[in-house]
């Protein structure tokens, strides 16, 4: 079993790789990687363009794991993500081809642009680990996970993920345009004649194993504290999104456990074996905000919800 402080080792250097190929976000990458080091899945949610699918390839590769990608249309059927039965000449038999699913790492493209009988069959393996075909149920990959993408934009002839599913993810993370002098470094590596989807990912060093992974998420389900007090204050938080007056639908006790989960994988990150009120208020965003819903009037007044999580965080008092 790895020990903390080489769990923050190993993560710093993937963190610093994962640096070279996109170029800014910060933020971003660290929602991303604390998401996977909780063992949770993330639905990244942004314009076309803005390194989605290069940051889950580039992750990929620096995490040796295997790696599909699904682009999601309105006529990708369940078969076509989980496998089929497929009927042998030779043997006179059945035999399972299995789908992109059984894979390490799943990047599942704009995900809300495909039928609720996909969608659900993904969120079930999501859940459960594993795919039930024609009534035989398969193991998913132990470190499966997933990057879901969607664009916010364009709502034409697309299948919103209602509210119960999209609670299946640990994480939501919204991707603005990144900074003007980091746009201007990926034109200056074009302009020299660079291309980052394929010379510098195909150039990333694999920094740590499947195994490695896995035991990674372990250590830190086991290895880092969650005291009482950050446990109550926590509690306080999701509990102030069910009694305020601006919201509709509070979040479950699902969120209460992502927070957990979100937190102490991030306090591992940061080479601590306890969790702050710090890592909870930073997390709170990526996690509540798709388990929230605002009220139509709050709504009408223009509230926004990564506004409100926030300010939310800041009237409940923080433990000593």
């Amino acid at each position: 079993m790895l020990a903390l402080a080489e769990i923050a080792d190993k993560w710093q250097s993937l963190r610093r790789n994962l640096d070279t190929v996109i170029l800014g976000q910060d933020r971003v990458k660290d929602h991303v990687l604390t998401c996977f080091l909780a063992g949770g899945h993330a639905l990244l949610e942004g314009v076309p363009g803005t390194a989605k699918t290069l940051l889950a390839l580039a992750i990929s590769r620096l995490m040796g794991c295997r790696f599909k990608r699904v682009q999601f249309t309105p006529d990708l059927m369940a078969a076509d993500l989980l496998g089929a039965n497929i009927f042998n000449q030779k043997t006179q038999q059945f035999e399972f081809r299995p789908g992109p699913i059984f894979a390490d790492l799943l990047l599942a493209d704009e995900i809300n642009r495909t039928p609720p009988r996909t969608q659900a069959a993904l969120l079930e393996c999501m859940q459960e680990g594993a795919a039930t075909v024609d009534g035989v149920r398969y193991r998913i990959s132990p470190t499966f996970s997933v990057i879901a993408t969607q664009n916010p934009v364009e709502f034409e002839g697309t299948y919103p993920l209602p509210e119960a599913q999209r609670d299946r993810f640990l994480m939501k993370i919204a991707i603005d345009y990144p900074a003007r002098e980091d746009e201007a470094r990926v034109i200056e590596a074009y302009a020299a004649g660079h291309r980052l989807h394929d010379e510098v990912v195909a150039s990333l060093k694999q920094v740590m194993t499947r195994d490695e992974l896995a035991e990674s998420r372990q250590a830190v389900a086991g290895g880092v504290r969650v005291e009482a007090g950050i446990q109550r204050y926590i509690l306080e938080i999701v509990a102030a999104t069910r009694r305020h007056e601006a919201v509709q639908i509070g979040a479950s006790p699902r969120a209460s456990l992502a927070l957990v989960e979100s937190a102490r994988a991030r306090a591992a990150l940061a080479g601590r074996d306890f969790v702050t009120p710090d890592d909870v208020k930073l997390l709170a965003e990526p996690v509540l905000t798709h388990r929230v819903m605002l009220s139509p009037e709050a709504e009408m007044e223009g509230v926004v919800l990564g506004d409100f999580i926030r300010r939310l965080c800041e009237s409940v008092e923080v433990p000593r």
